[in-house]
C-alpha cells in the first residue's frame, strides 16, 4: 500500500512543477552520460518515474537500486550497504538521492567503495541558495510538507565538492539546470566546473571521477657490508727447524 509521503511525491511529479523538473533532467542526463562507458551503470535511489534517467546510458548494463521494491527497481537493498564488491562498478548516478536519506555521507562513501578506479560519479542536487532552497525553508518554517516532497535537506555544490574530494574524486564538470526560481524555465544549460554565483541555477548535476591510487614502491635499504680487518702477521727472524 502506498504511504501518504509516496502519494504526495507522486502527485508532485505529476503536477506542473514536478513535470518540469523531470523534463529538464531527462534532457540533461544524456549529455552527462555521453562519455560514460563500461559494463555497469548503477542508479542508487529512485527519483520520479522509474529508469527515465537511464535511457541515455551507453554502458552495457544498467541497474536501479532502491530501499523499497517498486516498478522499475531492479534490486532492493540499503543504499549505504550495496550488495556489490568493492571496485566493481563503472558508473553511479545519484539523482537527488543524498537529499532523501538520513545519512548522505554514508551513501556517498558506499558509492566510492563500489566504484572502480576512474569510475564516474554523477550527483543531482537542488541549490539551497536559490529560490528552490528559499521555498523549502519557508515550508519548514510554516510547518508545510517538505518541498520537494520527501527531501530532508539540500546540499550546496561547494559542500558536495568538499565531500567528493575527501573521498578521492576529481570533479570533471558541473551542469546547471532549472531556473533560480521554482517556475517553468528553459532547457538545461551546460556550465563549466569553475565556481559560479549561487543564483545561476536552481539545481546542478556534478560529475566526478574516482582517482587512481598509485603505489609507491619502497626499496629496502641495502645493509652496509661490514669490513673484517685481519691483522697482518708480524715479521720474524726465526727459521724453521
Amino acid at each position: 500500500m502506498e504511504s501518504a509521503l509516496d502519494t504526495a511525491a507522486t502527485d508532485w511529479f505529476e503536477g506542473p512543477l514536478g513535470t518540469h523538473v523531470l523534463r529538464e533532467e531527462a534532457a540533461l542526463a544524456p549529455l552527462a552520460l555521453d562519455d560514460v562507458f563500461g559494463f555497469e551503470l548503477l542508479q542508487v535511489g529512485a527519483w520520479g518515474p522509474a529508469r527515465h534517467l537511464l535511457d541515455g546510458a551507453r554502458t552495457q548494463h544498467t541497474t536501479l537500486v532502491a530501499p523499497e521494491m517498486n516498478s522499475g527497481v531492479t534490486l532492493c537493498a540499503p543504499l549505504d550497504s550495496l550488495p556489490f564488491r568493492s571496485d566493481s562498478i563503472d558508473a553511479i548516478f545519484l539523482p537527488h538521492t543524498l537529499e532523501l536519506v538520513e545519512d548522505p555521507y554514508a551513501v556517498l562513501r558506499e558509492a566510492e567503495r563500489v566504484l572502480c578506479a576512474e569510475g564516474c560519479l554523477m550527483i543531482c542536487g537542488f541549490n539551497p541558495f536559490s529560490g528552490w532552497g528559499v521555498r523549502r525553508a519557508f515550508a519548514r518554517y510554516v510547518g508545510w510538507p517538505a518541498f520537494p516532497p520527501q527531501t530532508q535537506r539540500m546540499l550546496s555544490e561547494r559542500r558536495l565538492r568538499d565531500w567528493v574530494a575527501l573521498l578521492g574524486f576529481d570533479v570533471d564538470s558541473v551542469y546547471g539546470y532549472l531556473g533560480p526560481l521554482p517556475t517553468k524555465g528553459r532547457l538545461p544549460r551546460t556550465l563549466d566546473a569553475r565556481p559560479r554565483p549561487a543564483w545561476t541555477a536552481g539545481a546542478y548535476l556534478l560529475k566526478a571521477r574516482k582517482r587512481v591510487k598509485t603505489m609507491t614502491l619502497v626499496r629496502p635499504r641495502r645493509r652496509a657490508r661490514q669490513r673484517v680487518l685481519v691483522g697482518a702477521a708480524e715479521p720474524t727472524s726465526k727459521m724453521g727447524p
